[in-house]
């Protein structure tokens, strides 16, 4: 079988190309394999969760009968100890959840102890 003269440079540049055009998507283009897409997008739902669900944790904490002396025992607690203690109170939880969550609680802390901003 008889190729043409110009057939191999042809296809070395289109291999060339092919590797260029993958280094670039990979490294400038944002392209991603499927497992970090999965990921990312797991990441993102859970962060999303936490966004919604931290108001509602601070309301619950806030509309407590002792509520008071729970926000004093909080703003007492230091920094370390703030996310188990609204862990324990079970408010950080995810619905149907026995346990606490760490994220909703460290949202459900910073919401329940920032400054009151005046409403205008």
């Amino acid at each position: 079988m008889n190729m043409p003269k110009d057939t191999k440079p042809l296809i070395q540049g289109a291999v060339v190309g092919a590797i260029a055009c993958a280094v670039l998507g990979f490294t400038w283009g944002g392209w991603v394999t499927g497992a970090t897409a999965r990921k990312d997008a797991g990441v993102a739902a859970h962060n999303a969760t936490v966004a919604t669900l931290a108001p509602f944790c601070a309301d619950r904490f806030r509309a407590q009968g002792d509520a008071t002396a729970r926000m004093a025992e909080l703003a007492k607690a230091s920094t370390w100890e703030r996310n188990s203690v609204l862990e324990k109170s079970g408010f950080a939880s995810l619905p149907g959840s026995k346990t606490g969550d760490s994220d909703i609680a460290r949202a459900c802390v910073e919401l329940l102890l920032a400054p009151a901003t005046p409403k205008t």
